[in-house]
């Protein structure tokens, strides 16, 4: 549809939103994106969008049949019957291809291939169009010379019948072309489509807005994906500064463990980031389920994210510890969803987390672990930007967020998983110990970090059994006898 504004939404989930509402209308686009980067089924959606809208649109193929288009919006389960489609890839009435060009200069008449398109344009009157692709015309044109000005006559015929165009066409790559820049020069915006494949799992897809003339646009790259039934789907880069921030100064989030919430001077802040970190075993995931389970039990709603077990192991698991989770899921104040990390981007991970945020007052965040998230993905580090991103988000949201951050080893010192420090993420850092006294293994906890308040930062033994989580003071073993080691 085309909005109030003179602006066309484009029918691609998250793309109007990067764009500020959508493209100006009757202005000349370019899409750019190597082959298989989803830059024909983004145009299905564009014209889709305007047979909503009542609008006549129409399809020019020098690259695809009409067989071949049908068949790619029947995967999507999208029907064309109001796209009218004009393939030029074959054709009696056409000439020769050696002696075919799409637009021939001013002064000249229009070839055969110009006059059938015209044609079409006259009586259709389209609102929209896509041209698939620029690369015929290419091949086809003597020069690039000659290509630019056909390319001018194009959209100046176009402007000139206040129809806005998308126009396809493959990156180059290569030596540096001066045509390319003259191209992108001519065109009013420029979305670019970019297609990246990992030695494992999913391919890595992100979209740019290049440019847009005169109007503002949410810059840098943004991940994207191709679903079916859903066509190109864009995740728009979180920004939290675009959030006001309606989180109250000093609001303590309790976990209701007296001992516990006294360690972190009556609890942990709302609006602020915990990592709860430990080795494999220590109890984190537990220790982190407090909070929620305390927030729901208030009849708050609470968000987790899971990277390392299934929904049904997490209930099985809590359930066993006295932890009952199923009733308030059931009655969607717990908002659960587990992930396999090697199939989820961080920009689509970013727009979950941020939509579950607006739909819901959500009071307390999880994501068990970040540390299994961040291993499966063949950018954590871009990955780690943008959790950033999102923390710094729910923060203005008002929400505790808790991230589990696993280290190597069961017994002993450990190492953080992995070269990235991700502890700046944290405004509270809760570090959980083992260690072996006498012929038991015993669990430790310390606050490490408090960064709006006050915290003791003694050692605090607990232990995790079917009545639940029990802090008590630290004893410790006789000397000779190894405990936990210290938090330096």
């Amino acid at each position: 549809m085309t909005t109030s504004t003179g602006r066309a939404r484009t029918g691609v989930v998250g793309l109007d939103d990067v764009l500020n509402g959508g493209l100006p209308t009757g202005r000349f686009y370019l899409v750019r994106g190597a082959a298989g980067t989803g830059k024909t089924t983004l145009g299905l959606q564009f014209l889709l969008e305007g047979v909503k809208a009542n609008e006549p649109v129409l399809y020019v193929s020098l690259s695809q049949t009409e067989e071949e288009l049908i068949q790619i919006a029947h995967s999507h389960g999208w029907s064309l019957d109001n796209v009218h489609i004009q393939s030029l890839s074959t054709g009696d009435d056409l000439p020769k291809l050696s002696e075919q060009t799409i637009f021939l200069s001013a002064d000249l008449r229009l070839d055969k291939t110009r006059d059938a398109i015209q044609r079409n344009i006259d009586e259709l009157k389209p609102k929209r169009i896509v041209y698939d692709s620029l690369l015929e015309i290419r091949l086809l044109a003597s020069d690039s010379q000659k290509f630019r000005r056909e390319i001018l006559g194009f959209k100046s015929f176009l402007n000139n019948a206040n129809i806005t165009t998308l126009l396809l066409d493959t990156e180059h790559r290569g030596e540096h072309d001066r045509s390319e820049d003259q191209l992108e020069n001519i065109a009013h915006g420029i979305i670019r489509l970019e297609k990246k494949l990992p030695s494992y799992g999913f391919a890595a897809r992100r979209l740019e807005i290049k440019k847009l003339r005169g109007s503002p646009i949410r810059d840098g790259y943004h991940d994207i994906s191709i679903r079916q039934g859903e066509g190109v789907v864009v995740y728009p880069r979180v920004l939290p500064n675009l959030q006001p921030d309606i989180s109250e100064d000093n609001g303590l989030i309790k976990c209701n463990i007296t001992e516990l919430d006294d360690m972190l001077g009556g609890g942990l802040d709302e609006g602020t980031t915990a990592i709860v970190m430990g080795q494999s075993g220590t109890g984190k995931s537990t220790m982190a389920s407090l909070y929620a389970h305390a927030a729901l039990a208030r009849g708050e709603h609470v968000a987790m994210f899971l990277f390392e077990e299934r929904v049904e192991t997490f209930f099985r698991r809590s359930e066993g510890l006295g932890i009952e989770l199923r009733e308030p899921f059931e009655q969607g104040r717990l908002h659960l969803r587990d992930f396999n990390p090697s199939e989820v981007s961080p920009g689509e991970f970013s727009q979950i987390v941020v939509k579950t945020l607006e739909d819901h007052k959500v009071r307390v965040i999880m994501i068990d672990s970040l540390t299994g998230y961040l291993s499966a993905l063949p950018n954590s580090e871009q990955a780690v930007v943008q959790m950033h991103t999102v923390l710094k988000y729910a923060a203005r949201k008002g929400a505790l967020s808790l991230l589990i951050v696993a280290q190597h080893g069961l017994l002993g010192q450990g190492e953080h998983s992995g070269s990235l420090d991700v502890s700046y993420l944290g405004d509270s850092v809760l570090w959980l110990r083992m260690y072996e006294w006498p012929g038991v293994i015993r669990r430790t906890i310390t606050a490490v970090k408090k960064r709006h308040g006050p915290h003791d930062l003694d050692v605090h033994e607990f232990s995790i059994g079917p009545e639940g989580v029990e802090v008590h003071p630290f004893n410790p073993p006789p000397p000779g006898m190894p405990g936990p080691l210290p938090a330096n």
